[in-house]
């Protein structure tokens, strides 16, 4: 054990020398490995980070919510063709699973508003805002936090009565701070609308947006405004069964109901789509998968380069140290010394090299989140190991074969050859 914690002190020694005796040599071999784990580790802080910030948006639905549709949230078996043809679900529909649907928590019905909104106050007009057109229940599915006022109730709702709830972005656009826009008029729509409520900040998504940015009007109201024509807006129907039920079942029989509505035959496909958030997750667990794999492969052949790097300046090293690695086998050093010293050597070079990668990309993620708002990179520890492993494995590797020659220098030629 002694032994090897001498060679490994030596093997620094060596490599520190090697990095003042020449720099530039040194630096470009080392900066193959610096940009190959910089580009690895950079790819799986940021697909960890978004990642991270879509489970984050999606952390206030809970896994088990339902949403029905005519469109579906990944991949699907049925023609696009056929998809186009899909009817929109319907508030009816939404009114008639409401009363038949057993084991059903909640539901609420949404329409997705067309393009951004422009919302006025006196002489203040806040634009862009992203409009939802949704039932009393929304509140709830969502678990919304109000920092002033209330959400809409059921008569409000089923009138379709011009109230709206603002997101905090908005409502400091509109009333500035503190913000007291609670029974105030806005013209939204070319409508009077009254602010009944604000939200909570949210902050930034880089996935979903964010809800300072949004209004919540009643869907009957953005009815009455936009109609219902197909295209003219996107319904959808959102439900959370009760805790406990088996999501299945709940599924079957949310099917079974709306082909009955339908009037979809037997042996015929559904007209719809029942798209479960869990189902969403791991679609995103897949696409970040891939990201990650595709990342990692393209980032590899940086390695590899660097790796090449790494071995070209170990043989160097051999070559000068010929003489000195004679000397040190006619005094008796075995050929695992030999190797040890020149594997240990290879791995703390390529660590470094390691060592600056990592040190480059907790730069640019405190930088790129400086830039991004809300949306925060992190480089976590784990792949903090990672890299270390990486940048230690291609030093093993890379240093395996120039080891293996020292190793087996014989004693007497290398002393003459190196003379």
């Amino acid at each position: 054990m002694l032994m090897y914690l001498r060679v490994f002190k030596e093997s620094f020694v060596f490599a520190l020398n090697a990095l003042r005796n020449n720099k530039l040599r040194t630096f470009l071999s080392l900066l193959g490995v610096t940009i190959g784990i910089f580009s690895i580790i950079a790819v799986l802080a940021a697909v960890d980070s978004l990642k991270k910030d879509i489970k984050g948006s999606l952390s206030a639905l809970d896994n088990s919510t339902i949403v029905l549709m005519r469109f579906n949230f990944g991949p699907s078996d049925v023609p696009r063709w056929k998809r186009e043809q899909f009817p929109d679900v319907t508030y009816e529909e939404y009114q008639q699973l409401k009363k038949s649907l057993p084991d059903l928590e909640s539901i609420a019905f949404v329409l997705g508003v067309p393009g951004s909104s422009s919302i006025k106050y006196q002489d203040v007009t806040s634009t862009g805002v992203d409009v939802g057109a949704v039932t009393h229940e929304f509140y709830d599915i969502e678990a919304f936090e109000l920092e002033g006022g209330r959400f809409f109730n059921e008569p409000e709702a089923v009138s379709g009565s011009g109230v709206a709830v603002l997101g905090h972005e908005v409502a400091k656009n509109l009333f500035g701070e503190p913000i007291s826009g609670i029974g105030k008029e806005i013209r939204m729509f070319g409508r009077r609308v009254t602010v009944i409520g604000v939200l909570k900040k949210q902050g930034q998504s880089l996935f979903t947006g964010s809800r300072d940015g949004q209004a919540f009007v009643p869907a009957n109201f953005a009815r009455r405004v936009f109609g219902t024509k197909k295209g003219s807006v996107f319904p959808q129907i959102i439900m959370k069964p009760v805790e406990g039920v088996d999501n299945d079942e709940f599924i079957a029989m949310l099917e079974q109901q709306l082909r009955n509505m339908r009037g979809v035959k037997p042996g015929e496909i559904n007209n719809f789509f029942v798209n479960q958030l869990q189902g969403f997750a791991d679609f995103i667990d897949n696409i970040t998968g891939q990201l990650n794999v595709i990342g990692i492969v393209i980032s590899g052949f940086s390695l590899l380069v660097g790796g090449f790097g790494i071995a070209n300046i170990m043989f160097v090293s051999v070559k000068e140290r010929t003489n000195l690695i004679g000397i040190q086998k006619s005094l008796g050093a075995k050929n695992k010394f030999i190797l040890s010293q020149f594997l240990f050597e290879a791995i703390i070079l390529s660590v470094i090299g390691g060592l600056f990668g990592l040190f480059l990309v907790w730069i640019v993620s405190i930088i790129a989140s400086q830039f991004t708002g809300d949306f925060e990179f992190v480089l976590s520890p784990f792949n903090i190991l990672i890299g270390t492993i990486v940048s230690a494995l291609i030093g093993l590797i890379s240093g395996l074969i120039p080891a293996i020659s020292a190793s087996r220098l014989d004693p007497v030629e290398a002393i003459r050859t190196g003379m």
